[in-house]
C-alpha cells in the first residue's frame, strides 16, 4: 500500500495499543481518526504490522469478526469481558472512544 506513511502506520499502530481491556474499536474508527482514506488501509495495516498489538480489539463496523480470526478473536474479547451476543461484539456497549476521531 504505497499511499500510507510510516507515520500513519506508526499513528495506527500507537492507537491499536491504547485500546483499553475490555473495549474495541472499529477499523474506521481508526482511519478516521488517523485521516485515511480507507478503512481497508487500517486492515492492511493489521494483517502486516500487528503481532506485537492487542489486535483482537479492532474490529469491522458490523461487529462480526473476520471469519478466518472469529474463534481465536471472539475468545479473547470473551475473556477481556467483551459482551458478544450471536457471534458478534455488542459495540453500543464496548466502543472505545478514538481520541481524534
Amino acid at each position: 500500500m504505497a499511499s500510507v506513511t510510516e507515520d500513519e502506520v506508526e499513528q495506527v499502530r500507537a492507537l491499536v495499543a491504547a485500546i483499553p481491556v475490555g473495549q474495541v474499536t472499529t477499523y474506521g474508527d481508526l482511519a478516521a481518526a488517523v485521516g485515511l482514506s480507507s478503512p481497508r488501509i487500517v486492515g492492511w495495516i493489521m494483517r502486516t504490522d500487528s503481532a506485537d498489538l492487542p489486535w483482537h480489539r479492532v474490529i469491522s463496523a458490523s461487529g462480526r469478526p473476520a471469519a478466518h480470526l472469529a474463534g481465536r478473536q471472539l475468545e479473547r474479547l470473551l475473556g477481556e469481558g467483551v459482551p458478544v451476543r450471536d457471534g458478534k461484539v455488542v459495540l453500543r456497549e464496548c466502543r472505545w472512544d478514538v481520541p481524534g476521531r
